[in-house]
């Protein structure tokens, strides 16, 4: 029990590197035939470093700052009790976009896929606006609700507002950009620090994917993954082994492209999204397919 009380402690939702995320029932809030559930980041602050208190801090502050949009995970209250920091957020009973995707909750539905990302943009935009940038844009930062018609970004463990970091490596690999990778790519980036606008736009571009191929397009933008380095030598790569229709193809090279000064901007982004007609192959398309 936290909060005098008010608060249950029922089960573990999940873990990360900082602190716990347990599911809470609400007692206060409750009824009899309504129950009130919230999901609470347990963040440990005695016995931490410096440095990662100073982490803890920043988080919270980004997220409290940026969760009054309709797609963030809100920050309901932050308590402090036995040298611990509770998080009180929004509970999302169905999980992150990772398990959904996995249970191909998206594949095919082009109706859904659009509005869904464009809820994600709308989130990150949103951030941007703020001066705030996610740096772990990924499914699993991704909660679901309503059968996964309505998404929240969550986790701002990484979240920063430094326009350019020295961060390199920071996120996950599948998502992050070959410039924030060390030392690849190095050359892109002139002051040894990468955009952290572009490289949130270059993470969206990978869940696009995710949303309309429910697979990835490399394991990491470097020149060590094979997929990778092929699309480097030649961007419409993605059309040849992916089930992805041409006005894709076209979008996913302004994304992905390896010069950050030159990606597609948000706005432009948003504008594409909104006027593409088709995201996957059409089953005419897929029957002449060759496979590959």
């Amino acid at each position: 029990h936290i909060e005098q009380g008010r608060l249950i402690l029922l089960s573990i939702l999940g873990s990360g590197a900082y602190g716990v995320v347990y599911l809470a029932y609400d007692c206060l809030l409750s009824t009899r035939s309504t129950p009130a559930y919230f999901a609470v980041k347990c963040l440990i602050r005695e016995g931490v470093t410096p440095r990662e208190k100073k982490f803890q801090d920043r988080e919270l502050a980004l997220h409290q700052t940026s969760s009054d949009h309709p797609n963030i995970v809100t920050v309901h209250r932050i308590l402090e009790e036995d040298g611990m920091f509770f998080v009180v957020l929004d509970y999302c009973p169905d999980g992150d976009m990772f398990s959904l995707l996995t249970d191909r909750r998206y594949h095919g539905d082009e109706t859904l896929i659009k509005s869904v990302f464009l809820q994600i943009l709308d989130a990150v935009e949103y951030l941007h606006s703020k001066g705030i940038y996610h740096r772990d844009l990924k499914p699993e930062n991704i909660l679901c609700a309503d059968d996964g018609r309505h998404v929240l970004l969550a986790d701002f463990g990484l979240a920063t507002n430094e326009r350019r970091s020295s961060d390199v490596g920071c996120g996950s690999s599948f998502y992050i950009s070959p410039e924030c990778i060390n030392p690849y790519f190095s050359s892109l980036v002139a002051d040894g620090k990468y955009p952290t606008a572009q490289n949130d736009i270059w993470s969206l571009g990978v869940i696009l994917i995710n949303l309309v191929c429910s697979r990835n397009p490399w394991r990491v933008a470097c020149p060590t993954d094979d997929t990778f380095r092929l699309y480097s030598k030649r961007n419409g790569l993605l059309g040849d082994i992916l089930p992805i229709s041409s006005e894709l193809n076209d979008l996913l090279k302004r994304i992905f492209s390896l010069n950050p000064s030159h990606r597609i901007s948000l706005k432009e982004l948003r504008d594409s999204v909104v006027k593409m007609r088709q995201f996957g192959m059409s089953e005419k398309d897929l029957a002449k397919a060759n496979p590959i």
